[in-house]
């Protein structure tokens, strides 16, 4: 079975959100990311794979959005050393209504992100695969089908995937000249899945 439709089983189960209000650090005071200064915001979605029980997305729509949600995180860093990222859609599952308790789908998305470093002209990783689960609203037991229109799953999830890459970074912040020690961001509220976070 593919890592796609292992992690979609997962998420359809059920199993834990990912954190709530992801983006509201973004009002606390920006704290450096090394030398990190944002340059390529670069987001493909074309090879994107709609999951069972999902509303419909273009990769179009996926890219505009997650490009987005990308400059609102990153464009706050102000080193002196230029990276690039670029994030590769892999698959999603956008909720529909369903019934709580007994039929409850997750919204989910799972992509891969690389960095660059502008500099030295080349990759810094192999492709970092992510998955990502709808914030938490209105309980465990409902459904962001029930309460989130096609639009709000997709910016709730590109949300949650930007903050996913900065954590990410940040525990990789020696790629960026910082101190290792100098801790990351505090894990989201109700965390996801080891298994899901940081899959290989």
């Amino acid at each position: 079975m593919s890592v796609f439709r292992t992690s979609l089983a997962v998420v359809l189960a059920g199993v834990l959100l990912a954190g709530c209000n992801s983006a509201r650090d973004l009002d606390d005071p920006t704290v450096p990311l090394g030398d990190f200064y944002f340059g390529h915001n670069i987001v493909v979605a074309e090879n994107a794979q709609r999951g069972p029980l999902s509303r419909e997305a273009g990769a179009e729509e996926w890219e505009e959005v997650l490009r987005s949600e990308m400059d609102r995180r990153f464009r706050r860093f102000d080193g002196d050393r230029l990276y690039h990222l670029a994030i590769g859609v892999e698959g999603y599952i956008l909720a529909v209504p369903g019934i709580p308790v007994v039929a409850s789908p997750k919204s989910a998305l799972i992509f891969s992100v690389s960095v660059w470093d502008d500099a030295a002209g080349g990759r810094i990783n192999t492709p970092h695969r992510i998955t990502v689960l709808e914030s938490v609203s209105g309980g465990n037991l409902i459904s962001s089908g029930l309460v989130m229109s096609r639009e709000e799953q997709m910016q709730d999830l590109a949300q949650n995937a930007a903050r996913s890459i900065e954590v990410w970074m940040r525990d990789n912040i020696d790629w960026f000249g910082g101190d290792p020690d100098a801790g990351s961001l505090p894990p989201p509220r109700d965390p996801l899945p080891e298994a899901l976070l940081n899959s290989p």
